[in-house]
């Protein structure tokens, strides 16, 4: 199991490369997160939802994920509650105090998808959540050292050195636990190390020293990480591009989802892509806006009103500038937004949207999920998938941006320049994504091959773990038991 000293340390992105890197060595590799909490979910060849991390590494696996990779994921809507996905079905809706209280009946069903997985694999890698040392999330917890225990597996510590305070964050993670679980962790890993390492050699031994784990290895900083999808929006904190003649404007929603469509666009040469943050106004020079997903719709619609982004796409919109809305954004350019059941919002909720389509969403209790393929009006194949609820219709349905499995999807307004679509990740089609741009910037592309710059960053990514941790090791951790 890999555990961290905190969030964002590079969990998710060091069992992806470990998977890779064991899957070329011939081991049947699975990856496995009991609990996870993200807005950025996959839909699964079960037709279930996970956590985007998980089919990245299952990808890296070389095979296709499944729900049992990612038994629970919750889908913060607020500041104080989630949607709670179960085997990628929605259990509930609840507060964090509700799930508090919900944690011990889920512990059965995650172990049971994990021994579902240790079935069909030779080596499972497990993913933590956060810090190892959350003690105020201890009793029940079933996303650290609460599943070890009860998995009776062994545990490698990852900390990050790039946020300062790594070794403090070591021995301070030590500290908080008891005895037991301190004995689970077999060693540590310090990622994102920029510099000399002979500089590190005291403060390892100074760790050694209060804790007794071995240094299992120093991860120097590689940059082509970052063209791995992420799965924390943290990473939305960092500006994707600033150079490009294409200039790609994406307001960064509160509740924002899926935010990984939008990295095929990031590794196109010629296009600037701005992720706005809020407080910001949207860019007037932009080519195409482009509202993305959302946890909740209109919590996000009233979240875009407050920042001032309303003005800007219609102001953008009336200087003839393009947007497209993706899923809940595709929700937001309609004329209402309605939600009589509560299922995202208060019950009864029936808000206005931005107008620029002649469509209306109505809140469903149906959540939609499905792996689909289709064609462009563009004349572009694409495929994707869809993950939302809600039925949106009306006038501009007439003119679909796709068909989906030989029905019409989407909507286009009567001048072309406004675009909705519920579709996610179809900017990994690359005739598709190549056939946008050139809409944008009419002449003569080059069309990217996206899903190769992914497999080799992962095989890059792995090899330099195996050129900087002892695999060797780690894996006779795994195969040990007390």
């Amino acid at each position: 199991m890999i555990q961290g000293t905190g969030s964002d340390v590079g969990k998710s992105l060091v069992v992806a490369g470990l998977a890779r890197a064991f899957t070329r060595r011939g081991l049947a590799v699975r990856p496995f997160k009991p609990q996870n909490m993200s807005n950025n979910a996959a839909v699964t060849c079960d037709g279930g939802e996970i956590g985007r991390a998980q089919a990245l590494q299952a990808r890296a696996c070389g095979v296709s994920p499944t729900c049992h990779m990612n038994p629970v994921l919750l889908k913060p809507h607020s500041d104080m509650g989630a949607q709670v996905v179960v085997r990628g079905r929605v259990l509930t809706n609840a507060s964090a105090q509700d799930y508090h209280r919900l944690k011990p009946t889920l512990l059965p069903t995650v172990l049971e998808s994990y021994h579902h997985l240790c079935a069909e694999a030779d080596l499972v890698l497990v993913e933590g959540a956060g810090s190892a040392a959350e003690v105020n999330l201890r009793a029940a917890d079933i996303a650290n050292m609460g599943f070890a225990e009860a998995a009776d597996i062994p545990v490698l510590l990852v900390g990050d050195i790039d946020r300062g305070g790594v070794l403090a964050a070591l021995v301070g993670t030590y500290h908080l636990l008891p005895p037991t679980e301190r004995a689970r962790i077999k060693g540590y890993v310090i990622n994102k190390f920029r510099g000399d390492p002979a500089l590190l050699s005291d403060g390892l031994g100074t760790v050694t020293q209060h804790t007794g784990w071995p240094c299992l290895g120093i991860l120097p900083w590689f940059p082509g990480v970052a063209r791995l999808p992420a799965e924390d929006s943290v990473s939305l904190r960092v500006e994707r591009k600033e150079t490009g003649p294409i200039h790609i404007v994406v307001p960064t929603l509160s509740r924002i989802a899926n935010f990984d469509d939008f990295d095929p666009l990031a590794a196109e040469p010629d296009v600037r892509l701005s992720l706005i943050r809020p407080g910001e106004p949207l860019p007037a020079d932009a080519d195409v806006v482009i509202l993305p997903g959302s946890k909740a719709t209109i919590a996000d619609l009233a979240f875009l009103r407050a920042q001032g982004w309303e003005g800007d796409i219609l102001a953008h919109a009336r200087r003839g500038g393009k947007v497209l809305g993706i899923c809940a954004g595709y929700q937001m350019l309609g004329s209402t937004v309605a939600d009589p059941l509560g299922m995202e919002s208060a019950a009864g909720s029936n808000v206005p949207g931005l107008g620029l389509l002649a469509v209306e969403t109505l809140m469903t209790e149906q959540k939609v999920l499905a792996n689909v393929c289709g064609v462009a009006a563009n004349g572009a194949p694409v495929q994707g998938y869809e993950m939302h609820l809600g039925e949106t219709t009306g006038a501009d349905s007439a003119r679909p941006f796709l068909t989906l499995a030989g029905k019409p999807e989407g909507a286009i307004s009567p001048n072309g320049r406004i675009m909705g679509t519920t579709l996610h990740g179809l900017f990994q089609s690359d005739a598709f994504r190549t056939a946008f741009l050139a809409e944008l910037r009419p002449g003569q592309r080059q069309a990217l091959d996206y899903n190769a710059i992914i497999e080799n960053t992962l095989n890059q990514w792995a090899s330099h773990l195996e050129t900087h941790l002892d695999l060797d090791a780690l894996l006779r951790i795994a195969s040990e038991r007390d």
